[in-house]
């Protein structure tokens, strides 16, 4: 099964080849996309090496998600950490406190824009009552990414990563993404 990639989602088009021939010039039809959940419970640390290897190449580009490898690792297994892979490539992933508190949200700079940090967001926000992440002050892409889909800023807290910087802490707002998920799924 084909599937049309259009803005922040993946539409299945079983039924829908016989249109393919009017559609390039407005999207373009992937055929083999097979963006596959995996997640990783607390106590286990299956994908803990690619997750690492993802969070450093984002660190290592773009400065941002600075932990060191024992606090990551740590902190990794005593999450519940989901994951989406195409094939064995992971795009993405989020490690969740039992409280809801994100620790680490990261996609593959490749992939951003086509909905999967907010598919991630989304497995937190249906598990969790109430949805809470730090960001840096100075990561402009992660701070517009998380108020679009309905994040506010309830203060920001000085000092507060081990190189000296300034975060905010984010809560998911009731009629930001859980509004837009309900709307998703029922599409």
């Amino acid at each position: 099964m084909g599937s049309v990639r259009s803005p922040n989602r993946l539409v299945g088009l079983a039924s829908c080849r016989r249109w393919s021939y009017i559609l390039p010039s407005v999207i373009s039809v992937v055929v083999s996309v097979n963006v596959e959940k995996r997640v990783d419970a607390p106590g286990s640390d299956t994908y803990a090496r690619e997750a690492w290897e993802l969070k450093e190449r984002i660190r290592q580009r773009e400065g941002v998600l600075k932990q060191r490898r024992g606090f990551f690792m740590d902190a990794y297994r005593r999450s519940t950490t989901h994951l989406l892979f195409e094939d064995d490539r992971l795009l993405g992933f989020t490690s969740t406190r039992r409280d809801g508190y994100i620790l680490f949200l990261a996609v593959a700079p490749e992939v951003r824009g086509e909905g999967y940090g907010e598919r991630l967001v989304a497995e937190v926000a249906t598990n969790h009552r109430s949805v809470t992440c730090h960001a840096r002050t100075t990561n402009e892409p992660a701070l517009d990414f998380y108020k679009h889909i309905g994040f506010t800023v309830k203060r920001r807290i000085d000092n507060y990563y081990e190189d000296g910087g300034d975060a905010y802490y984010l809560k998911l707002g009731e009629g930001g993404l859980r509004d837009k998920l309900s709307d998703f799924m029922r599409r």
